[in-house]
């Protein structure tokens, strides 16, 4: 779940879906209860990931690159609205899809051991500026 500046506002994705519906005062969709978990990765994090992987001499094989912190469905839609204070939006449960996982968390300890890489931006400091960003695009 990578997430950042210059995402597409209609791209599906949960963090763009939250931001966007929050900055029109759409209500927002969580499926079930929520507590589902999903690690968020900053772009930011990725890129630096990924060259890091790209310049190494070391024989790596594939490497996860993502960031471990969970965070359930919920606690990201309310961060985002506690970001957007102004919003009208409110926070609507629908039926939670069968095939729905419970839990996404990225095992990135050999992208630790082999390219002494952790991503740093923060889920807060990350949505703040797609914040921004969606604020400056949208109609």
């Amino acid at each position: 779940n990578t997430y950042g500046p210059n995402m597409d506002q209609n791209d599906g994705r949960v963090v763009s879906n939250f931001i966007v519906q929050a900055l029109k005062g759409k209500d927002i969709t969580i499926y079930g209860q929520g507590a589902q978990t999903r690690s968020f990765q900053y772009v930011d994090d990725l890129i630096d990931g990924m060259t890091r992987m790209m310049a190494t001499t070391k024989t790596v094989g594939p490497l996860n690159i993502g960031n471990p912190n969970e965070f359930s469905i919920a606690e990201l839609a309310n961060t985002i609205l506690q970001l957007i204070p102004n919003s009208k939006s409110k926070i609507v449960f629908a039926p939670l899809p069968e095939d729905d996982p419970r839990q996404r968390q990225p095992d990135i300890s050999k992208a630790r051991e082999l390219l002494g890489w952790n991503p740093s931006v923060e889920l807060k400091e990350g949505l703040k500026k797609t914040i921004a960003y969606f604020e400056s695009v949208i109609t």
